[in-house]
């Protein structure tokens, strides 16, 4: 036996109004739906082998928003097959006017940044197989990282690289 989790199964994600929320999921993402309780919640997935990978859950329209770097949620990060997928859902987000707060070169991997209609912190990102990974420790921190793995459309969106 094991004391190390499997895997992450899914996050559990407070919205005040969940038919605003899983249609936006469902839209902007393309998250397949398992279940829909209206006025309740909704159970959605990007991977339709588990039943649900993010769970929707009304709390009403007076409850307050996640406000900028209070203890929680940052964010939640669903990973692309590809590079090129990661290019397509960039300009997804573009059609549907989904505003991105920046993008990242993490070395590794490449994130998009951007907010779901009640704040909750979302990235889309694409990270190198393993094998393909120029570092093997401190891959976040490391001064000597590459940069510049991922070039894409995001360019005007991309962060300045953080230091350490």
């Amino acid at each position: 036996m094991s004391y190390r989790p499997k895997y992450l199964g899914h996050v559990n994600i407070y919205v005040r109004n969940v038919e605003q929320s899983h249609t936006w999921y469902k839209d902007v993402l393309g998250l397949h739906t398992y279940d829909y309780m209206p006025g309740r919640a909704a159970f959605l997935s990007a991977d339709i082998e588990q039943s649900h990978e993010v769970a929707l859950i009304q709390v009403g329209d007076d409850a307050p928003l996640q406000q900028k770097g209070q203890v929680g949620l940052n964010h939640m990060a669903w990973m692309m097959h590809s590079l090129d997928d990661l290019k397509d859902m960039y300009q997804r987000l573009k059609e549907k006017h989904v505003a991105i707060d920046h993008v990242s070169d993490h070395g590794i991997s490449v994130g998009i940044y951007f907010r779901d209609p009640d704040g909750n912190g979302i990235e889309v990102s694409y990270e190198l197989p393993r094998s393909q990974w120029p570092l093997h420790e401190r891959v976040f921190s490391g001064a000597d990282r590459p940069r510049g793995l991922f070039p894409g459309p995001w360019e005007e969106h991309m962060a300045a690289p953080s230091r350490g």
